[in-house]
């Protein structure tokens, strides 16, 4: 159903759905003219307005450029809430928790690269599970699992998966304080045992790819990258562990907001009130699953090490620049009024942003501001961006998370061919595999929005700046 509302230009990229008496605050939005008339086709602005109406939200409702309908809160959807009468809802975090994305550097150009790419992306496709119900080589089950949701990637660390310096750039130095996994029940331990160090399927993918353009040398520099070089993406969360986790939520939740007289604008938003039982156990189990992808995507990053070794012998020198989570619900400190004020900030679809000077950055990257990694489509550039002091002013230092659909999965499936997209990528010198044609026939570059656009928007709004352009080489999708 197509939005019809209210909806004022801000600036070129900016736009705002005033409040009316259901809604606490106004909705945000970010995008050029473009961006948002897509957005208009669908239910991102209902569910941005619905999330408005929230117990305790803080400042506005945000839409990012890459906003598209989601589950309870649109995708790219950033909301913070009090702790005093705020809420956290599973509905603005959604099913693959951590959902998650990486990027390493390696000691070679994309023109040393190339030619060994028919070698290197079946390699990396056999080292690292894809597809529905993949399963990894690795199986943790019983206190190993725990040890898991607890220690996030640490746990692969100490496991001879990475290295101490992989811990030191990660959000979060890759594991999430408070997850207690005797708030996770059989159902989730059960899809978590053979999941561990697998890509699942999706919009998830590993890729190759090769710095085409730099934007700030500086924060390039900072960040280890520069033009020429090959580069390693990886694109996934807490796979069947993370989706159990909210299911089970979900029911919990609801039966939460009846309890406590929260009245919902759409069930989806089901929630509990901040500090509550159902809240308390929530953030932990959710906690774990936070864990688990950061686990996750440290024991593929060792696959990937593994791969390029097997192909290209010596020890390559892959580093982790950094690694962003998606989908997430957290205890931050923002200035509130005029007074810094720890607050839960749920980010859908959406990535963490922080500026120049933040504890949270680390060290060697804190006076450029926090690496923002943002995939693009199959088969079309993905962007490496830096945080800034206006993020952290105007939007609880956030910023987009990608392209952003603006196709279903079933319609793609029906206007592209998988095996015919395969062979237009092979055309463009773009290597890919995939467990099946249909997968990339999802993933259509067509079914997303221009992630460049998307990008553009959130840098005239001062939200991230450019650092560096990627393209593709080569594509592993489940």
């Amino acid at each position: 159903m197509a939005w019809d509302g209210a909806l004022e230009q801000v600036s070129d990229v900016i736009w705002e759905i005033p409040s009316d008496h259901d809604m606490r605050v106004p909705v945000r939005v970010y995008g050029s003219k473009r961006i948002v008339t897509t957005m208009r086709r669908d239910k991102t602005f209902e569910q941005a307005t619905n999330v408005a109406k929230l117990p305790g939200i803080i400042s506005r409702s945000f839409v990012m450029p890459d906003g598209h309908q989601g589950y309870g809160f649109p995708i790219g959807g950033v909301a913070a809430f009090s702790l005093e009468d705020g809420v956290v809802s599973p509905g603005g975090v959604g099913y693959d928790i951590n959902c998650g994305v990486r990027l390493l550097t390696t000691p070679l150009t994309g023109e040393e690269i190339r030619p060994r790419i028919k070698e290197l992306l079946p390699t990396l496709f056999r080292n690292i599970p894809s597809g529905v119900g993949s399963k990894g080589r690795l199986r943790v089950g019983g206190r190993q699992l725990e040890e898991v949701m607890e220690q996030g990637a640490r746990w692969a660390v100490d496991n001879g998966y990475g290295t101490t310096a992989d811990l030191e750039h990660m959000e979060e130095s890759g594991c999430i304080a408070g997850a207690d996994p005797s708030r996770i029940d059989v159902r989730a331990r059960k899809r978590g045992v053979p999941q561990l160090g697998t890509l699942g399927a999706g919009n998830h993918f590993l890729e190759v790819q090769e710095v085409a353009e730099v934007y700030d040398e500086h924060a390039a520099k900072a960040f280890g990258v520069e033009e020429g070089q090959a580069m390693v993406m990886l694109h996934c969360g807490s796979r069947g562990f993370g989706h159990q986790v909210c299911s089970d939520y979900v029911k919990i939740m609801l039966a939460a907001s009846r309890a406590y007289g929260i009245t919902l604008p759409d069930k989806e938003l089901a929630c509990a009130p901040l500090g509550s039982r159902e809240a308390d156990n929530y953030l932990a189990a959710m906690f774990c699953a936070v864990n688990y992808a950061f686990c996750n995507r440290q024991v593929m990053t060792h696959w990937v090490r593994e791969s390029f070794k097997q192909v290209l012998g010596g020890d390559p020198d892959l580093r982790l620049v950094y690694d962003v989570c998606h989908n997430i619900a957290k205890l931050e400190e923002h200035d509130v009024d005029g007074k810094r004020s720890m607050v839960c900030v749920h980010r859908k679809g959406a990535t963490r942003a922080f500026g120049p000077g933040r504890s949270e950055v680390p060290a060697d990257y804190r006076d450029v501001g926090q690496p923002v990694i943002i995939p693009g489509d199959m088969g079309t550039e993905s962007y490496l961006l830096a945080g800034t002091e206006k993020a952290m002013s105007e939007c609880f230092g956030s910023t987009c998370h990608g392209a952003g659909r603006v196709m279903s999965r079933h319609q793609a499936v029906r206007e592209f061919g998988g095996n015919a997209l395969k062979q237009e990528l092979s055309d463009r010198g773009i290597a890919v595999m995939a467990t099946n044609p249909k997968i990339l026939a999802e993933e259509a570059p067509g079914a997303y929005k221009n992630v460049s656009a998307v990008v553009d928007s959130v840098q005239v709004a001062g939200l991230a700046r450019k650092v560096a352009r990627m393209v593709p080489l080569a594509v592993a999708k489940g």
